[in-house]
């Protein structure tokens, strides 16, 4: 269908406000551009309450903000949520808003990570700290208030690169009850060029210029590109994830390998929720102060993670006698 109008509105408003010739974006640039970004963010939260800790990654300490809900019991279920951005940018304060809500509208108590940005820490920087993260959480769960048997790892954009990466490494490993990946316009390939990589490629939020950027500030020379922890779309054991709640945008650049990872998951038997979401734009999910769909998509996603986390629970209880 065609691009919303609204999303239309909200990208003619950003070209209006961006340099007439595209170059490659300086960090500082690529970082103050996400937070003025995020501001468009506007997301139901009633009632969830916030506090900061510190947790340990591989490379020392690492903030986090825990959000609880009200609904939430003395133990309720966990969702550890990495922020997007290109992961070179982006924050839990930037990502406030929608992680509140997500608890909100999950019933969890979510996890908010501050995982090493590059260019400063590069590649394999914030995938060893997403999966130290999400061990940790699993470790620490009661005294988070979580139930270290219904956990669901997600994540936006970047974010949901590293959850999908740290869900192919529990598999690996085991040691962990991840229930459900939760991922949202996921980044999943940095090894080709797909067709809506090149459609999209200027005018649709993120452009050409800025993931180029990113994938230079992030990966040392030299690296595998298409290694799954690097492009998790090319990894080739995928029999035993965790079901997957996958939302892409129709206009969004990286589409196709958020579509196909979604596929490649089915045809391993793994289950798997996707919705692909007409007129959408990349991270409109985010935007809820010009994009009423974003709300729509949370509250979905709400709906789609309390299903499984319940599918999960009931499939623990001990049977009547």
């Amino acid at each position: 269908m065609p691009l919303d109008p609204l999303a239309k509105r909200l990208l003619t408003m950003l070209a209006a406000a961006a340099p007439q010739a595209r170059s490659r974006p300086s960090v500082e640039a690529r970082r103050q551009s996400l937070a003025k970004l995020m501001q468009f963010a506007r997301a139901e939260a009633p009632d969830v309450t916030t506090s900061d800790g510190m947790l340990t990654g591989t490379g020392g300490e690492l903030p986090y903000r825990l959000y609880t809900p009200a609904s939430a019991g003395e133990l309720a279920p966990g969702f550890v949520f990495f922020h997007g951005g290109g992961l070179v940018a982006g924050s839990i304060a930037t990502h406030d808003r929608i992680a509140a809500a997500l608890a909100h509208a999950t019933g969890c108590r979510l996890v908010s990570v501050d995982y090493r940005l590059a260019p400063e820490h590069k590649f394999p920087a914030a995938v060893d700290d997403a999966i130290a993260a999400t061990e940790w959480v699993a470790r620490e769960a009661r005294s988070l208030g979580i139930d270290a048997e219904r956990l669901v790892v997600g994540g936006d954009s970047a974010g949901a690169t590293l959850a999908a990466i740290v869900c192919q490494q529990a598999l690996q490993n085991a040691g962990l009850s991840i229930v459900a990946q939760c991922l949202i316009c996921p980044v999943l390939d940095f090894e080709e060029t797909s067709p809506s990589r090149e459609a999209f490629a200027e005018g649709h939020l993120i452009d050409r210029a800025t993931i180029e950027a990113d994938l230079s500030d992030y990966l040392p020379d030299g690296i595998d590109t298409a290694h799954p922890r690097v492009s998790p779309l090319r990894a080739t054991r995928l029999a035993g994830l965790p079901p997957a709640i996958i939302h892409t945008a129709e206009y969004d650049p990286m589409r196709d390998e958020g579509n196909a990872y979604a596929r490649k998951l089915l045809t391993a038997g793994v289950a798997v929720e996707h919705v692909c979401h007409d007129g959408m734009v990349h991270n409109f999910h985010a935007m809820g102060a010009i994009l009423p769909q974003a709300q729509l998509v949370l509250s979905q996603i709400g709906e789609q993670v309390r299903r499984a986390v319940k599918r999960e629970e009931s499939s623990v209880m001990p049977s009547s006698q």
